[in-house]
């Protein structure tokens, strides 16, 4: 009688010890879990603020105030009324700029202070586009408020032009973001191109740009197959221009941006869909944002990243 006792108090403690052992595994899991959480939520916050510092600094995209294209000849450039350029910020006369076929001078007004790359400017200067291996001149003025730059789009050229007090950026509205999730941090695969194989990309302007198209990257999303052609903007990364059904539902109507890191010794590229964000377009009306290919157009609805933006009224 005394046998069964013992068999049932030593089969309590075992039972007991391997339920307490089950917890111990469970509370780890559990804290490994949240701990990746919180460590996954905290890079992309940081991410997302890095994000917002960049569109609100004094040349940032919000910083935009003009977008003008440039006729063969001369023209007077600031804002005043008769300036054939105008400019919506800066002094009354910035000075005067003339392109002949492709090159172009700028003559500071003697009255205002310019600055070039950084250093005064007191004669004739002539100006690199954004299509120079260097970049573009920036010729400054307003004491480093206002900065303008020529950029190239095709045969045309145009002064983009900034300022630290445009509108767009004193009166921000924000950004606004789908919650951030794990399962957006897709495992893809890249196939590359040819070397040297080009992609036409259109810009919100019109203009057909060729640009590096190194390879595609292949992904799964709930058992479907989906592929997004990748650009080279020359820094080693991959570059995707994409729409989703999302777009013009929530996120930019004229798609988002996503960059990847370059693919590992296997092939492997990560897409972080938290991440894809709006082109600058989505600020400013003088931005000439690349569009998505016809190849990057997915029937997905990718509800990560960034949302459309609330402009204030």
């Amino acid at each position: 009688m005394r046998l069964i006792p013992l068999l049932l108090g030593a089969t309590v403690a075992l039972a007991s010890s391997l339920l307490v052992g089950c917890n111990k595994d469970d509370d780890t899991g559990v804290a490994t879990r949240t701990a990746e959480d919180a460590a996954f939520d905290a890079s992309q916050q940081a991410w997302r603020e890095q994000r917002a510092a960049g569109l609100l600094k004094p040349d940032g995209w919000t910083s935009l105030v003009g977008l003008h294209w440039i006729e063969p000849g001369s023209h007077y450039i600031g804002s005043d009324a008769d300036n054939g350029m105008r400019l919506a910020a800066g002094p009354a006369h910035l000075g005067l700029l003339t392109l002949k076929g492709d090159r172009l001078r700028f003559t500071p007004e003697s009255s205002v202070t310019v600055t070039i790359d950084g250093a005064a400017l007191k004669g004739d200067a002539t100006l690199r586009t954004d299509a120079d291996p260097a970049g573009p001149s920036v010729l400054g003025f307003d004491e480093g408020k206002g900065i303008a730059t020529v950029i190239k789009r095709g045969q045309r050229h145009a002064l983009r032009v900034k300022h630290a007090d445009a509108p767009t950026r004193a009166g921000f509205a924000g950004l606004d973001y789908w919650p951030a999730d794990r399962s957006w941090r897709v495992p893809a695969r890249f196939v590359p191109h040819p070397a040297g194989k080009t992609l036409d990309v259109v810009n919100i302007i019109g203009t057909v740009e060729p640009v590096a198209n190194p390879g595609a990257v292949e992904f799964e999303r709930e058992g479907k197959h989906y592929r997004l052609e990748a650009l080279d903007e020359g820094d080693g990364k991959l570059f995707l221009i994409l729409a989703d059904r999302t777009s013009g539902h929530g996120s930019y109507g004229a798609g988002r941006y996503l960059y990847a890191d370059p693919p590992d010794a296997q092939g492997k590229v990560l897409l972080d869909f938290n991440q894809a964000y709006n082109p600058p377009c989505a600020f400013t009306s003088f931005a000439t944002c690349p569009l998505p290919p016809p190849e990057n157009r997915l029937d997905l609805q990718i509800t990560a990243g960034e949302k459309t933006y609330a402009k204030k009224l």
